[in-house]
């Protein structure tokens, strides 16, 4: 890679979304402001290589940006002829000149920029599958077949759901803003959840070739502690924490050098990070035993996580309370993915027989994961387990094709040989 396309993924990784949430703090319009700054990235990949990298590359395309947002807010206000063109002109004014300052900052309460555009995208007014899904996108900055596949829907699906919501926001004038000190509270499982399915995303292999995303992971982490801090005590933020920092131990022995997945029972355990498995042991300490809703499910899950990580060995796991942890889950979520989930658990516990039975019996699982390569992946490890290699071999087949991470399917295709080599034994 050039220097102009090393600078522009940098700029990517670590200015997208900061830059994103200064541009709609400023103009209340994440509509605009996306498109201003994917714009602004295109102009930069046209320009960089020619003229060079900028001595700061944040500060040109947050100029760059703003400058698309009010061409937009200028062609608006001469086409409606509502809003006088000197409004526009002065705040053009104002935003060329970097030392004005912007208008007063109503969202000074939280004091990071990213957990303020996480607040914002959590507005009451909004669906919540809405809410998840533009803080994926606007915070996160993940591609709209990712955000897809974390929801089990077609990317066409996702796309259209994402416009809509844009549109919701301009057409009804939501105000796209931080709420009050005092009504954070309100907002607080919306948060917890687009921050676990931030989380989820940084491990939930996506449409390239990385297998894990732990940067992602640990900004969600970042913005867990500090919700945590502003909102102490919270049980549903402590049992989140627990979950993401437990889960977030084992970052480094989840890949091999080469870039493909370890799978659990072959991780190095050395490897896993002892300080953060003993924070997260705290964390689960304190979530209260009687809690309901969100942090009931996510006090489960940190409680598998938590099982996992006191296993010196693999073999030390104590797989059976892990199966009744995901049938307490399942019960509370009634999820498929919990119900698969639920099943490898069983798998070692009580054998293959067992866990393909209770795939089988829960209903409609194959139209609610029909795009998800998950379920024919786990039914092919159950049935080879269960020595039946030529059924093995077909679902393998049908989960390479519904792959999308190259990682990820490259794994499943080395196994997709080795069973087709036991079938012919």
């Amino acid at each position: 890679m050039t220097e102009a396309d090393d600078a522009l993924s940098a700029a990517w990784r670590e200015h997208w979304a900061r830059l994103l949430a200064m541009l709609i703090a400023r103009y209340r319009r994440p509509d605009l402001a996306e498109d201003a700054l994917a714009d602004a990235f295109a102009a930069a990949a046209r320009t960089w290589p020619a003229d060079g990298v900028p001595d700061s590359p944040a500060a040109w395309l947050r100029t760059a940006a703003g400058r698309r947002v009010l061409d937009r807010l200028r062609a608006e206000a001469v086409a409606v002829q509502k809003v006088p063109l000197m409004i526009v002109e002065a705040r053009s004014a104002a935003d060329g000149s970097e030392g004005t300052p912007g208008p007063p900052d109503d969202g000074a309460h939280l004091p990071d920029e990213r957990l303020r555009l996480v607040f914002s995208c959590c507005h009451p007014a909004l669906s919540v599958e809405a809410r998840a899904a533009l803080t994926l996108r606007f915070v996160a900055g993940l591609p709209v077949p990712d955000i897809a596949r974390l929801f089990l829907v077609q990317d066409s699906t996702m796309a259209a759901r994402l416009t809509r919501a844009k549109k919701r926001l301009v057409a009804a004038g939501i105000p796209f803003e931080v709420p009050p000190s005092e009504r954070l509270g309100e907002r607080l499982d919306d948060v917890a959840s687009v921050l676990y399915l931030t989380f989820t995303a940084g491990y939930a292999p996506g449409t390239g070739t990385d297998v894990l995303r732990v940067a992602l992971a640990g900004e969600a982490i970042r913005l867990g502690r500090l919700l945590d801090e502003l909102l102490p005590g919270r049980p549903v933020v402590r049992a989140l924490l627990a979950l993401m920092v437990l889960q977030h131990s084992r970052r480094d022995a989840r890949a091999a050098a080469d870039g493909s997945l370890v799978l659990l029972a072959d991780q190095d355990r050395s490897r896993w990070h002892g300080e953060e498995i003993a924070s997260g042991l705290s964390l689960l300490a304190s979530v209260p035993d009687d809690v309901a809703g969100l942090a009931y499910e996510y006090r489960l899950q940190a409680s598998i996580a938590a099982a996992h990580a006191v296993a010196g060995r693999a073999t030390d796991t104590d797989w059976g309370a892990i199966a009744d942890l995901y049938a307490d889950l399942e019960v509370a979520t009634g999820s498929a993915m919990v119900r698969l989930a639920r099943s490898v658990a069983v798998a070692e516990a009580q054998g293959p027989v067992a866990a393909l039975a209770l795939i089988d019996d829960f209903e409609g699982i194959d139209e609610v994961l029909r795009a998800n390569h998950r379920l024919p992946a786990t039914r092919a490890e159950l049935l080879a387990r269960a020595d039946r290699p030529t059924e093995a071999a077909a679902c393998f087949e049908e989960a390479v094709r519904r792959c999308g991470n190259a990682a990820e399917r490259e794994h499943l295709a080395r196994r997709l040989s080795e069973v087709r080599a036991a079938a012919r034994r």
